[in-house]
């Protein structure tokens, strides 16, 4: 049975809220590195996730595109390394290992299943390549229980814009403001963006990091299954 505050839609973000993209980063990046015949040591692994995570922040912010953010982050990395690596390679052989398996969060496939069952629309919103959620999708079997798959590649625009958001929104059967919320592990992508578009928002805050943002979500999750208490 749906719970007391009449939610019907629910937006589920993807990476690190279904999928333990961390994980997958770092398999597909170890195995990219080993490919060149580099070590993948943890200060390396460390690097190329600080400087993917700040090429990202630029990408919402509109100052850099898809295609280069995939390249800087590899440009960054290597000539921290001094290493004479085509970065567009690397990027290739990353998005092909990466394309491959999935690692779920903790809880998610349970309570996706628990959300369909009681009958929520359930619609999924990422910010990830096409070809690399195609496939991790493909993989967990999870695409069956979604009404619509949302992807900011194909859409054209990013999370938190407004205009990733009416998109989806245009697309959503009896779609009602008031019924809808999202969930997510991104203060600035995915509760700024829900935020934006003037519906509900749930900050899924796994390791219980400090808000030091001016981003205010209007729920706090340390777990999925906490989900259920908000709709």
């Amino acid at each position: 049975m749906k719970g007391k505050n009449m939610i019907k839609n629910i937006l589920f973000d993807l990476d690190d809220t279904i999928f333990d993209f961390k994980m997958a980063e770092r398999v597909a990046l170890s195995k990219t590195l080993v490919s060149f015949g580099i070590e993948p040591t943890e200060y390396i692994i460390k690097r190329y996730s600080e400087y993917n995570i700040s090429q990202w922040k630029l990408l919402e912010l509109g100052k850099l595109t898809r295609e280069q953010v995939k390249v800087n982050r590899y440009k960054l990395l290597f000539d921290e390394l001094e290493l004479d690596i085509s970065p567009k390679k690397a990027t290739a052989i990353y998005e092909d290992y990466l394309c491959i398996g999935h690692y779920f969060i903790d809880g998610a496939e349970k309570i996706i299943k628990t959300l369909y069952d009681e009958g929520y629309n359930l619609y999924l919103v990422s910010n990830g390549a096409k070809r690399v959620q195609d496939g991790r999708l493909k993989s967990s079997g999870i695409s069956k229980y979604f009404k619509g798959i949302f992807i900011s590649e194909v859409i054209g625009y990013e999370k938190p814009s407004i205009k990733f958001f009416e998109y989806c929104f245009d697309r959503i059967d009896n779609f009602d403001i008031d019924e809808t919320v999202i969930i997510g592990d991104s203060l600035s992508s995915d509760i700024k963006g829900g935020i934006n578009a003037g519906i509900k928002t749930v900050w899924f805050n796994p390791n219980n990091e400090v808000n030091t943002t001016q981003i205010v979500p209007t729920y706090e999750i340390n777990k999925l299954s906490d989900i259920i208490k908000y709709i």
